[in-house]
């Protein structure tokens, strides 16, 4: 491709006013076709026609510009191995040192934007019954992978609908998933969004975990939460307790109905109550008092008032009460809590 073919040819003289965009363009150019198709053959198609029109318009590079650009790449890419090196504030001592503190600021930012791209996020654009589809039958850690970066709500669809015999193993390969190399995650995203092509970045990617095996449980039918946590419990019994106590946080209290919540606080001492609402939120507090008597509301209020600083264990404690209180009337089709899958239509709720 020639530049110099552009019928109004444009000269890009000052780096700062090219976008992004634009510049990988004009970083592109300056490397020349071999290199610029060996870095093209590994983005994506939506991608190639984007940098192929930016190419065809970018017009006379000056020289100012392609060493701006050339050098602003240098110091992401510097920037880059320091943070996989030694993390954020290792990367900032040496640019600092190397750049000065306010550049060295400027590239992190720019950095730390990049690495935050979404992995997947053309399966946004995709129903849940589509993606299961397309991954039912791939292996449990690439199931794993792509499910730690939905949403919950649509990872716990497409959990739900998976075959009962890879659902506990893939919600065990999400607790204990930690960093994944980029590579790994860009190539199961190209080759899915290839499958998926007829139906409808980078840094290591942070995902999985027991909070999002949480989240996704939290939301799906809760026969298929019991089932999952009955295999865990079975192969894994340290991390079903962990994942447990996760599911049903203290403030998720707001998401149960009022009848309840009073019937939770019947089983409640009055120092347990005063206690775990030591650190609770507006929201949290409100729910509860509204569902206590006023002269209950004062005596808790006077509790929290008399008892002065507490440990934050002794609160958490109090709130783990008021949450295993929740959780087993909750079993016992004794309460609601909104959000949660429901249960067959014939299911009877006290």
């Amino acid at each position: 491709m020639s530049l110099r073919n552009n019928p109004t040819p444009k000269t890009a003289s000052n780096a700062e006013e090219l976008t992004g965009r634009r510049k990988a363009a004009v970083f592109l150019a300056c490397l020349g076709p071999k290199s610029a198709s060996r870095i093209l053959a590994t983005m994506r198609e939506a991608e190639i026609e984007q940098l192929t029109l930016d190419l065809s318009s970018l017009g006379t590079i000056d020289a100012e510009a392609r060493e701006a650009v050339m050098k602003e790449f240098h110091e992401m890419m510097l920037a880059n191995r320091f943070v996989t090196q030694g993390g954020i504030e290792y990367a900032r001592d040496l640019l600092e040192g190397a750049l000065g503190s306010e550049r060295a600021m400027e590239i992190l930012t720019r950095l730390q934007s990049s690495l935050q791209e979404v992995p997947f996020e053309f399966l946004r654009k995709a129903d849940p019954s589509q993606i299961c589809s397309f991954i039912q039958h791939e292996h449990p850690q690439t199931i794993a992978l792509i499910l730690a970066h939905l949403q919950p709500q649509v990872a716990a669809i497409i959990l739900s609908a998976l075959p009962q015999t890879v659902r506990s193993d893939v919600v065990m390969r999400i607790a204990t998933m930690d960093r994944t190399p980029p590579e790994i995650v860009r190539e199961v995203e190209r080759v899915l969004e290839r499958k998926m092509a007829s139906v409808f970045t980078q840094g290591f990617t942070f995902a999985g975990g027991v909070k999002d095996v949480a989240e996704i449980l939290n939301r799906v039918e809760r026969g298929t939460e019991k089932q999952i946590m009955g295999d865990l419990e079975e192969h894994d019994p340290e991390l079903a307790d962990e994942i447990s106590k996760l599911m049903f946080t203290f403030e998720d209290v707001v998401h149960v109905e009022d009848s309840g919540i009073q019937k939770t606080l019947r089983e409640i001492e009055q120092r347990d109550l005063a206690l775990a609402l030591k650190t609770a939120n507006q929201e949290v507090t409100e729910k509860i008092f509204r569902n206590l008597s006023e002269r209950a509301r004062e005596m808790i209020k006077e509790e929290m008032e008399f008892m002065g600083p507490v440990r934050l264990r002794h609160v958490e404690e109090a709130q783990q009460k008021i949450v295993a209180v929740v959780r087993r009337l909750e079993d016992a089709g004794e309460l609601v809590v909104a959000g949660r899958g429901g249960g067959s239509e014939d299911e009877i709720i006290v």
